[in-house]
């Protein structure tokens, strides 16, 4: 499989469309809302999945999806595969799977971590599942975008993973707001918190991320408070049992997105804090 398509031009979509293009892969590429300025800009998805030996979809969420999917049917079969990189929960990935595979294309779902810097940079992280042929088809093009690709041997658990990962990101989130929050109230200095911080063994590569965004108010999104506050809610139908601090997390989120936060980076939610 030599060329891919991209559907879906978001902040994530639109960088891998650019670096598919550097690397002489793209074959075209459709957003819902248009973006005629995009590489290979193909005005339906049926003409960029036509064009394509890959499609490769990341969009908000499983309606989404399973609208591109109604739309693009048609065009699949032998020789196509979908690649899904749109983070959604492991019944709509299995329900997805299936509907490709009935067409005769191959499926593999793909999420990925990493948000704008690390698409910017290709060092996105995906974690794929699905049947180890189709696995192997796809990973090539893949590798134009990404530093690491992980295999599982279902969709299912690529789906849940990426959960996992984005629930683990969203509480590391909440708690650097309220401990630098807690350090400010006591008049320290947010330089000398982050100092600090770097020696503690609770440092991370979320807190070296947005450290600048945080001392700076600049809440530009790289990865947005609606779309992690969706993950978060498909963690609560994904998990069985009791997970006091997810609930606490989709609080906060609803919260932020109610005050007008939804389109700002997710470390925005120290502004809560602020407030109140």
């Amino acid at each position: 499989m030599q060329s891919i398509g991209v559907l879906g031009l978001g902040i994530i979509g639109e960088i891998w469309a650019n670096r598919y293009q550097a690397a002489g892969r793209l074959a075209g590429t459709w957003n819902r809302t248009p973006k005629p300025h995009c590489p290979r800009w193909k005005s339906t998805a049926l003409e960029v999945v036509a064009a394509s030996d890959v499609t490769h979809i990341v969009v908000a969420d499983p309606p989404a999806v399973s609208a591109v999917l109604d739309t693009i049917l048609p065009a699949l079969g032998k020789g196509k595969a979908i690649v899904q990189s749109s983070t959604i929960d492991p019944k709509s990935a299995t329900v997805f799977e299936a509907r490709v595979h009935a067409s005769g294309a191959a499926y593999v779902e793909s999420p990925f971590t990493g948000s704008k810097p690390a698409a910017e940079s290709g060092t996105v992280v995906f974690f794929m599942g699905g049947e180890t042929a189709a696995l192997d088809a796809v990973e090539p093009l893949l590798a134009h975008v990404s530093e690491t690709r992980f295999r599982l041997p279902t969709v299912a658990q690529a789906a849940t993973l990426k959960l996992a990962m984005n629930l683990n990101i969203a509480g590391q989130m909440q708690a650097l707001a309220e401990s630098l929050t807690l350090a400010r109230q006591a008049g320290i200095g947010d330089d000398f918190y982050f100092q600090v911080l770097a020696k503690n063994v609770s440092y991370s590569g979320l807190a070296r991320l947005k450290e600048t965004k945080l001392k700076t108010s600049d809440f530009a999104p790289q990865f947005s408070v609606k779309h992690l506050h969706k993950d978060m809610r498909l963690a609560v139908s994904t998990g069985h049992g009791e997970f006091p601090l997810l609930k606490t997390l989709c609080g906060c989120l609803a919260r932020a997105e109610d005050e007008g936060m939804g389109d700002d980076d997710f470390s925005a939610l120290i502004r809560l804090l602020a407030a109140r």
